[in-house]
């Protein structure tokens, strides 16, 4: 079920509005303490929230109107997909699981009020698929500090790595990893110095200027120009005059796709000499819809790295199934790579929860993540341990062809 953000003001009166419905928009009984509420009860002790008989229900706050809309209904998709297909098949150990997913528009003030309904209201098992840093780093602390695990957020940011962040499990790899890959290529590969930043003013850019600056440090350079603007608004034209100043040969950025498309077609108008290479964040379809295909005769000039391999190939096993998965969720037959990460997400619950007997805690849960570590799903890879709380350190790198397609740079390559 999808639900609009709630403001902090009326957190409260909206709980007991709210909490009565599951993502099948059918009532659900009550989820205070005890066997009336639907939950089991095993030696008369109820299991954790979220856990009932029949299903376990868990939450997402996410961007689901506004600048940053595409990202946050794209992993929403593939957490459902992943969802609906274990459910398709009688669910995990007999219980269906349902996902309440509340818009936040990419505000952290109201990520904030949306996590408390979940936590509080909505009592969920566990938090999946928030989307952006800045979302995540007002909202991670308060899942912390309620023993919820806050999974597979769609951020890169450092902050999240830290091994002692427990209830964390990224799904990802860090924007530091991307940033290294980024600068690597454009350095070894493509024999480039001038690099420049844009970034979104805000955590999540300045963790992505952070990643750029120290990876060009280690190769004792650093950046020509930088520009910021503000987020969840197009207003970069400021950014890219001073950005245009230390005539770079690239310039990576990291941004949502809205600014991001604004950017490079302001920098197109004014014939800058350059190559644009974006974090995962910017979303990939997204930014290639807004663009549209280049004009005839123009080389493809943009590049983004990855997280996930590409949605549409074969490389592994899991990417068939995602593709089915989604068809058979809402008939959505355009794989993206921000769907897919959500079904990758959604696949590790299913994998961590089939593990479990019985009815599965919050703390089993986690514990298992580092216990068992390793896990192999369809061909896709994780690692965790007691200090690693990131499971996969893959980074791809793609471009936006002159068709508007976003190809693997090996398959584009002539």
């Amino acid at each position: 079920m999808v639900r609009r953000s709630l403001s902090l003001s009326i957190v409260g009166l909206l709980a007991f509005l709210v909490a009565g419905w599951t993502d099948s928009g059918h009532a659900q009984q009550a989820s205070g303490p005890g066997a009336s509420d639907g939950r089991i009860v095993f030696g008369g002790q109820a299991p954790d929230p979220g856990v009932y008989d029949d299903r376990i229900v868990f939450g997402q706050s996410a961007a689901l109107e506004g600048p940053a809309a595409e990202l946050g209904q794209e992993i929403r998709e593939g957490i459902v997909a992943a969802f609906d297909e274990i459910n398709a098949s009688g669910g995990v150990h007999g219980r269906r699981l349902e996902l309440i997913s509340y818009d936040d528009g990419y505000e952290p003030e109201v990520a904030i009020a949306n996590t408390m309904q979940l936590i509080d209201a909505d009592q969920v098992f566990a938090l999946i698929g928030a989307v952006g840093t800045p979302t995540s780093m007002a909202t991670a602390p308060i899942a912390a500090e309620a023993g919820v695990p806050f999974i597979g957020p769609l951020t890169g940011a450092e902050f999240l790595r830290d091994p002692t962040l427990q209830g964390v499990v990224n799904v990802r790899a860090s924007y530091f990893q991307e940033a290294e890959q980024i600068v690597d290529w454009l350095v070894t590969d493509m024999d480039l110095r001038d690099i420049a930043v844009l970034y979104q003013d805000d955590s999540f850019g300045r963790a992505g200027l952070a990643g750029v600056r120290q990876a060009l440090e280690r190769r004792d350079l650093g950046t020509v120009s930088e520009g910021a603007y503000p987020r969840n608004t197009t207003a970069v034209r400021r950014a890219l005059l001073a950005i245009r100043a230390g005539a770079p040969e690239a310039i990576i950025i990291a941004g949502a796709y809205q600014p991001t498309a604004a950017f490079i077609q302001w920098a197109r108008l004014l014939d800058l000499d350059t190559i644009f290479v974006s974090l995962s964040f910017v979303g990939s379809q997204a930014l290639a819809e807004a663009l549209g295909p280049l004009p005839e005769g123009a080389e493809p000039d943009t590049y983004i790295s990855q997280v996930v391999p590409p949605p549409d190939g074969d490389d592994v096993p899991i990417l068939d199934r995602y593709r089915s998965a989604m068809l058979a969720s809402n008939g959505q037959d355009e794989p993206s790579f921000v769907s897919l990460e959500g079904y990758i997400a959604g696949r590790l619950v299913i994998t961590v929860l089939e593990s479990l007997d019985d009815a599965p805690t919050r703390e089993e849960f986690l514990a298992a993540l580092s216990e068992r570590g390793q896990f192999d799903i369809d061909g896709f890879t994780f690692d965790f341990s007691a200090t690693d709380n990131q499971g996969s350190d893959s980074v791809f790198l793609t471009i936006i062809d002159d068709a508007g397609e976003v190809v693997s740079l090996d398959r584009a390559a002539p």
